[in-house]
């Protein structure tokens, strides 16, 4: 999940309980833009050379959800946060003043909140925290909320992308066994009706790679997609070749989008998309990879419809 902020790869957890929820309004003019732990942020850092104590814990103590969603294995705690604040002081500095146009990406987002109620009617709107964490992490999806690490942000730029993008993992209820094209179908879902609601591609150099080696890639994709091992197209690579990360990314999206471009009912297509039961039949469904699926069932000596079986 890449984008002009140099963000980090934003990590998402995995899991129904976080993905599906149904206790977030269902009206896209309720979306909640909670920016107040920037403020406390600020007012800790400002303390940081005259207080006795850790400013921090203060923050951490008034934090939104979003803090106390951003903790675990980000934030940490308040000496954590302290420690890396006075370490990177010029660094933070940069950000003080980056939220101050959110007023007009809060519209911009409230229109894709709309575009996804005309795809998907059954959408669910999640509140958007803005929170300081310590520099590794861009932000993530959690039960709480998307989380953005604000710290991260250079400018507004592609923020509505990223967040048209977590979005979508709340809608998200994809089964089937947990393997790479599993994987692949959730994140490039997640890219495919973002950038239908946006307007905006937050992955164009993983993109871009991927369409420039797309037999090769494709290849390599049917022989591996039923592996739990995501090395070489998620999160990681293993440095073999000059392949960026996340891959997985753009052969999700060619996927979906093939399917899309075969559904003649396309709200009920985005339906389909976002409640995927069985990968594999969908992949079918799609028919992206059916010349590769084919040459390797025959490398194989093996019938098309046995390699979905």
């Amino acid at each position: 999940m890449k984008s002009s902020l140099v963000f980090t790869t934003l990590f998402i957890v995995f899991s129904n309980f976080i993905f599906g929820q149904s206790n977030f309004s269902d009206n896209p003019l309720n979306a909640v833009f909670e920016t107040k732990d920037s403020k406390n942020f600020w007012e800790a850092f400002d303390k940081m050379e005259k207080s006795k104590q850790n400013p921090f814990l203060e923050y951490m103590q008034k934090g939104s959800p979003g803090v106390k969603g951003f903790t675990e294995n980000r934030i940490i705690n308040a000496d954590s946060l302290f420690a890396v604040v006075k370490k990177r002081k010029a660094d933070y500095e940069l950000s003080r003043n980056v939220l101050d146009g959110i007023s007009s990406k809060e519209k911009r987002v409230r229109a894709i909140y709309s575009a996804l109620k005309y795809w998907y009617p059954n959408a669910k709107f999640p509140p958007i925290y803005f929170v300081y964490g310590r520099f590794n992490s861009g932000g993530t999806s959690s039960p709480e909320g998307i989380i953005i690490g604000t710290e991260m942000l250079k400018n507004l730029d592609g923020v509505s992308g990223l967040i048209a993008h977590e979005l979508i993992h709340y809608q998200q209820n994809i089964k089937g066994k947990d393997v790479l094209l599993k994987w692949c179908l959730l994140e490039g879902g997640a890219d495919f009706i973002g950038e239908l609601t946006s307007g905006e591609s937050i992955n164009s150099f993983s993109y871009k790679y991927g369409e420039q080696n797309l037999d090769k890639l494709c290849q390599e994709f049917t022989a591996r997609l039923k592996n739990a091992d995501h090395k070489d197209w998620l999160y990681e690579t293993s440095k073999k070749d000059d392949r960026p990360n996340d891959l997985g990314y753009w052969m999700g999206y060619k996927i979906i989008e093939s399917y899309f471009n075969k559904q003649k009912d396309k709200q009920k297509a985005i339906e389909g998309i976002l409640n995927i039961n069985d990968p594999m039949q969908f992949l079918k469904q799609s028919g992206f990879l059916d010349v590769y699926i084919e040459k390797y069932q025959k490398s194989k000596k093996e019938k098309y419809d046995e390699f979905f079986k």
